[in-house]
């Protein structure tokens, strides 16, 4: 039997139906919700042939781990990921690359934003390390609002390793760090560039920062030292965008 995991909230359930129904084993949807937005969802589960169990509340809140935002939609899925290499990704880009390398991001809420700011932005994968990092789980799910399901997450043995394959192929490796000396402001790129953000607290390890090609800060007007890796995130890959769109 396949190994499987739970997702909920109508976000990440309605993504993964669009995105890869035929991985939804069941679908449990509160018995008591009749609205138009359940209705929906019953509607598009039903198109794609997924299998819908009407279930009470209680037993939606073990599904669920016990959180209180599964919305009354929790969906038992195939675990497996859809993408399994960077180079299935690379190699079929029409564009030059735009990666997030994630270096031990272990609080899921984090995660599940950065992802959502991945989506936003148009990164074609997220990288992170398989240990030492919290992984896609339902949390993350909910949190992502469907990206997920949309960004190719792929897990790496080697963080370092990765960041001097990725050079290999002329992708610009810059690590985001408070005490680089060029800033934003400062930092021009619109190749191919994978950003590195570090995890929460701890930031770059030693070892990623020394197989960056470039250490970039972000500019800190007020009293806080640092941002939120989430945040942070989603600055990087705008101003990336950004400079690409300015280029023309």
């Amino acid at each position: 039997m396949a190994e499987t995991r739970i997702i909920h909230g109508f976000h990440a359930v309605t993504a993964r139906i669009r995105q890869n129904a035929e991985s939804i084993e069941e679908l449990y949807v509160d018995a008591q919700r009749r609205d138009p937005r359940a209705r929906e969802l019953l509607k598009l589960a039903e198109e794609q042939g997924v299998r819908i169990i009407p279930t009470e509340g209680k037993r939606l809140d073990g599904l669920a781990g016990g959180s209180a935002r599964h919305q009354g939609v929790v969906a038992r899925v195939n675990a497996a990921q859809r993408v399994q290499h960077l180079d299935d990704v690379l190699d079929t880009l029409t564009e030059p690359a735009l990666l997030l390398v994630l270096d031990g991001v272990q609080d899921p809420h984090n995660l599940g934003a950065c992802l959502r700011s991945a989506d936003a932005f148009g990164v074609h994968a997220v990288i992170a390390p398989k240990d030492r990092a919290v992984g896609i789980n339902a949390t993350v799910e909910k949190v992502a609002c469907g990206a997920a399901e949309t960004v190719p997450y792929i897990t790496v043995t080697n963080i370092a390793r990765t960041l001097r394959e990725l050079k290999e192929r002329d992708i610009w490796v810059v690590g985001a760090d408070g005490e680089a000396e060029t800033d934003l402001h400062g930092f021009k790129h619109t190749g191919a560039i994978a950003w590195v953000l570090g995890a929460e607290g701890e930031g770059l390890r030693r070892l990623t920062k020394e197989n960056c090609d470039q250490l970039v800060r972000i500019p800190m007007l007020g009293s806080v030292e640092s941002l939120n890796v989430s945040v942070s995130t989603g600055v990087c890959l705008y101003e990336a965008r950004r400079q690409r769109a300015a280029q023309g």
